[in-house]
C-alpha cells in the first residue's frame, strides 16, 4: 500500500511525534509499504528515506504560539498534494484543522484519524479540573466534542495508542475508536545498556555519591508534563533517603522548571540527549523513571524505560499507566505529589526490578497497517 500520514505537528525539533514518523518511515519498508509523510514547513521539500519512504514538505506559515511547529493554511494546496500522491490509505494526525481538511478531500481512500494528542487532559481537565467535575468540563467544551464527532464520523477508524483515550471518546461519541499500542525502536533499550559508570557521573553532577538512588525525568518542558510535581516529589522522598534526580527534556517552561528546582543540587537539568545509542545507556543506568503527565496518549519515554529494563514511576491516568502494567513499575494518584513521594519511596525500597516485555514499534505498525489493509480491501470490494 501507499499510506499517505498528513502529520501537522511533525517538526525537526525532535519530540513524540517524530520519533514516531522516523520509526514509521524506517519499518515500513521492512513490511513492504509506502509511506509518505506530508507535513507543514518553511519550503516546499522532499526529503527522501530510503526506498518507499520520504518527507513531502508543503510550504506553511509557522504556528504563532510555539514557533516550532508550522499548521497547513490551504485546504486547496493540501488536496492538490493528496491527488498528486494518489494513495491507498491516507491518515490525520492531528484533532485540529488538518483532520476537517483530510476529511474534506474527495479521493477514495480510506482514512484514519491517529490520535497524538489528549488536548482535554493536557489543558482543559488541568486547567479547570480543580474546580469543575470532567463531565461539566466535557460539556462546557462541548463546541471541541462536536468537531471531533463530526470529523471522526467520516474517518473510518479513530485511533488511539491506549484504551482510556479510546474508552473516553467511545463515550463522548466519537464513532470506530480502536486501541493499537505504540513500541520501542527494536534492538536500541535494553538492560544490557546499563554503565554504573555513567550512572555514577550522574549522580556525582548531582552531588551525591553512587550509594544514593537515580531518578530520571524525560520530555519537554511544558506545563502539562508536571515537573514542578515531580521536583516536589522528589524533594519530599529525599527526606526519607538521598535520591539525584536528572530531567533531560526543553522547551518554552524552562525558566518555570528552573525557579522550581531553586539551586538544589540534588536536581538537575539537562538539554535533551540528541545521541540514541548514549540516551539508551542513560535511560537503563537511572535506578527509575519518573514521570508526571496524565494526558499522554502512549507515552514514549515511558515505554522506553519499561524497555530498559528500570521500573516507572507514573500517573494512574493516561497513557503512561499502561507502562506500569504486570510489575513493570508503579502508579500513584494524577496531580497528586505525596502519592507520587509515596511511589517513588515504594518502588526504590522494594525488591530488585525484573526487567518486563516492552511492545516494539515493529509490533504497532504490523497491526495498524494490517488493520489498514483490510480497511482498504472492504472499500474495495464496495466499489
Amino acid at each position: 500500500m501507499r499510506i499517505v500520514d498528513v502529520c501537522a505537528f511533525y517538526t525537526p525539533y525532535g519530540g513524540g511525534v517524530r520519533t514516531y514518523v522516523e520509526q514509521k518511515l524506517r519499518i515500513s519498508q521492512a513490511l513492504g509499504h509506502e509511506v509518505v509523510i506530508v507535513a507543514p514547513g518553511d519550503e516546499d521539500a522532499v526529503v527522501e528515506r530510503g526506498a518507499g519512504a520520504r518527507i513531502v514538505f508543503l510550504k506553511n506559515p509557522r504556528f504563532p504560539l510555539d514557533r516550532k511547529y508550522w499548521y497547513f493554511s490551504s485546504a486547496t494546496q493540501l488536496h492538490d498534494t493528496l491527488d498528486a500522491l494518489e494513495p491507498d490509505f491516507v491518515e490525520a494526525t492531528s484533532p485540529w484543522r488538518s483532520a476537517g481538511l483530510v476529511a474534506d478531500w474527495q479521493g477514495s481512500a480510506p482514512r484514519s484519524l491517529i490520535m497524538h494528542a489528549d488536548p482535554l487532559s493536557a489543558y482543559a481537565y488541568r486547567w479547570f479540573g480543580k474546580v469543575f467535575s470532567q463531565r461539566t468540563i466535557d460539556w462546557q467544551f462541548s463546541v471541541y466534542w462536536d468537531h471531533l464527532r463530526r470529523h471522526a464520523d467520516r474517518f473510518d477508524h479513530v485511533v488511539c495508542a491506549n484504551p482510556d483515550l479510546a474508552r473516553r471518546l467511545a463515550e463522548g461519541g466519537v464513532p470506530r475508536t480502536i486501541s493499537i499500542p505504540m513500541g520501542v525502536q527494536p534492538g536500541r533499550f535494553s538492560p544490557e545498556n546499563r554503565d554504573a559508570a555513567l550512572r555514577a557521573q550522574l549522580l556525582a553532577d548531582c552531588d551525591l555519591p553512587e550509594s544514593a538512588s537515580l531518578l530520571l525525568g524525560v520530555g519537554r518542558l511544558a506545563a502539562e508534563k508536571r515537573w514542578p510535581l515531580i521536583i516536589d516529589a522528589v524533594n519530599a522522598a529525599s527526606q526519607e533517603r538521598p535520591i539525584g534526580l536528572v530531567i533531560f527534556g526543553e522547551g518554552r517552561e524552562r525558566r518555570n522548571v528552573v525557579k522550581h528546582i531553586a539551586g538544589n543540587p540534588h536536581v538537575r537539568l539537562f538539554t535533551p540527549e540528541r545521541n540514541g545509542d548514549t540516551f539508551a545507556r542513560v535511560l537503563a543506568s537511572a535506578d527509575a523513571l519518573v514521570h508526571g503527565s496524565e494526558a499522554e496518549t502512549f507515552c514514549m519515554a515511558a515505554a522506553e524505560a519499561r524497555a530498559s529494563g528500570i521500573p516507572v514511576i507514573v500517573p494512574d491516568e493516561g497513557g503512561a499507566a499502561d507502562h506500569a502494567s504486570g510489575g513493570a513499575g508503579v502508579t500513584y494518584a494524577a496531580r497528586d505529589p505525596a502519592s507520587a513521594a509515596n511511589a517513588i519511596l515504594a518502588v526504590l525500597a522494594g525488591p530488585p526490578h525484573q526487567p518486563r516485555h516492552a511492545r516494539t514499534s515493529t509490533e504497532h505498525f504490523a497491526e495498524l497497517f494490517a488493520l489498514y489493509e483490510s480497511a482498504r480491501d472492504d472499500r474495495l470490494r464496495a466499489a
